[in-house]
């Protein structure tokens, strides 16, 4: 019996509505459908181990199922077998329901494994080496092309999704400049509670203490980030900063405002260019499509296609790449900072180097929902 969270049950949910619907609805920045705008669905791609299944939607006549297995002493084999929407409809409805009614972190879901049964789709998750959750034969109104696009799947059925994980190749080094007794040092690193990381920032800034951006520690993190923009680590330092201040910033959007008012890096911003919107736009949305902090990125997309958010009530909203600012637009209203685990990380705590002291802080980027 198969079994699995709500964000992987989330993936087939979203292969069977897809199916019946036949259509992408793009979205706005609030997760909002665009009225009267859709892609039309030609196929939806699967491979599951050697074997790719392609569901070939034809108006009126349902879903046929096309499958090419290739093996050794073996021909190439192909099937189909048509099924109708309104089938894929009722099926996308009860797991639907399955979901939003299970309160388990896994599960399973028999009504739905003997119609995926059915429609040769054997495992929840279609292969774990690819980037992209579901590849979409899609028909491009205004180009009249194709493509066949790799999406990134996210739901809020589940826990919200993160975008950037965080690890120890995600800690920024601040130097601090000042002195610091060795029982201050002790006594800053000793405050518990939650909020500690901003209690310990707060007591070193109350003892005059002043807090520079030094480096981030892995240099693939940092090479990464210098590819999109080279002033980028310097911009996600100062808005670190303020996180994990007392502010209470903790969207993207409201720190992003912030650090326009600021305006640390003395932009020029006599014309008014949007410098920190820009370059903040483009690192989430590079990391949403690909770039990960201990890999080294090359700037090549792995979702080509880019998001499908499968929203509470159950509806689909497309966020495409080629509609490219409503996709940062909706990267950034929809995106917060989190303080993942200090010790697990290795951050949080004043710590010596060759005579200087310094303080990290890691970054961690999650979804709202």
């Amino acid at each position: 019996m198969l079994t699995g969270n709500k964000g992987e049950w989330s993936e087939i949910y979203v292969l069977l509505r897809l199916l019946s619907t036949g259509k992408l609805f793009p979205g706005d920045a609030d997760l909002k459908p665009i009225s009267d705008v859709f892609y039309p669905i030609l196929n939806v791609i699967r491979q599951e181990g050697d074997t790719q299944y392609t569901y070939k939607i034809k108006e009126g006549e349902g879903v046929s199922i096309e499958y090419d297995t290739e093996q050794l002493l073996f021909a190439l084999d192909k099937e189909k077998i048509p099924i109708s929407q309104e089938e894929f409809e009722e099926n996308a409805d009860l797991l639907l329901a399955k979901i939003k009614a299970n309160d388990k972190s896994s599960f399973s879901c028999p009504d739905t494994e003997a119609f995926m049964q059915r429609i040769k789709c054997m495992t929840i998750r279609a292969n774990s080496t690819k980037k992209s959750d579901i590849d979409i034969s899609v028909h491009d109104r205004r180009t009249g092309l194709q493509p066949v696009l790799g999406f990134s799947i996210k739901s809020q059925l589940g826990s919200p999704a993160t975008l950037l994980n965080a690890s120890k190749s995600t800690n920024f080094q601040y130097k601090l400049v000042g002195n610091l007794t060795e029982e201050e040092i002790t006594e800053i690193n000793e405050i518990p509670g939650r909020s500690k990381v901003k209690d310990r920032l707060e007591a070193i800034q109350e003892k005059g203490v002043k807090i520079e951006f030094s480096k981030i520690l892995k240099n693939t993190f940092k090479n990464n980030l210098t590819l999109i923009d080279s002033l980028l680590p310097n911009i996600l330092s100062e808005i670190m900063l303020d996180f994990y201040s007392k502010s209470q910033n903790k969207t993207m959007a409201d720190l992003l405002a912030a650090i326009n008012k600021r305006n640390p890096l003395a932009f020029d911003n006599s014309q008014r260019h949007n410098f920190y919107d820009y370059k903040i736009k483009k690192f989430l949305t590079d990391t949403a499509l690909g770039m990960t902090p201990a890999k080294v990125w090359n700037g090549e997309y792995a979702a080509t296609g880019g998001y499908l958010i499968v929203k509470e009530n159950g509806d689909i909203i497309c966020y495409h790449i080629y509609d490219k600012n409503k996709f940062e637009d909706y990267l950034l209203a929809n995106t917060i900072l989190e303080t993942p685990s200090t010790s697990r990380h290795d951050f949080g705590k004043i710590y010596e180097v060759e005579g200087e002291l310094f303080f990290n802080l890691n970054l961690q980027v999650r979804f709202m929902k």
